[in-house]
């Protein structure tokens, strides 16, 4: 693996982090939201990574992670007994999502490291590409 695939694979790592983040501020927004149906009731999303390999026509292969796809949570929602709430359904049950806060705290920790560890790894390639440079200047 060449100096310069080390760019493609912090970038798309960063990108993968990026939409991680995106999916639990998502759920951490919806957390409270309340429905009158199991139907309509937001689901806690999750993104799923792919590793990637590519081969070039060089014999270069340049490896990566990619989004395979966002899934919804298959946890039970919560049904609550609240007959005087306005979005309550005929039974006087309301529904609310399947969203751990504490656990979407911890996911975005963890994905806010990733991601701030590919650009380190993304800033560690550059000064060696620099040092690299100069050494050719001498």
């Amino acid at each position: 693996m060449g100096l310069f695939n080390i760019f493609n694979v912090a970038g798309s790592g960063m990108s993968a982090q990026s939409v991680r983040l995106n999916t639990t501020a998502s759920n951490i927004a919806n957390a409270d939201a309340v429905s009158s149906s199991v139907d309509t009731t937001y689901r806690a999303r999750h993104p799923i990574f792919e590793a990637t390999l590519s081969q070039a026509k060089t014999q270069q292969s340049s490896v990566g992670v990619a989004v395979k796809g966002i899934v919804e949570s298959d946890l039970p929602l919560t049904k609550t007994y609240s007959p005087n709430h306005p979005m309550a359904d005929t039974e006087g049950f309301i529904y609310k999502p399947n969203v751990n806060v504490m656990e979407e705290m911890a996911d975005m920790i963890s994905a806010s490291r990733s991601y701030q560890m590919n650009v380190q790894v993304t800033d560690a390639a550059k000064s060696m590409l620099q040092q690299t440079l100069r050494i050719g200047k001498s």
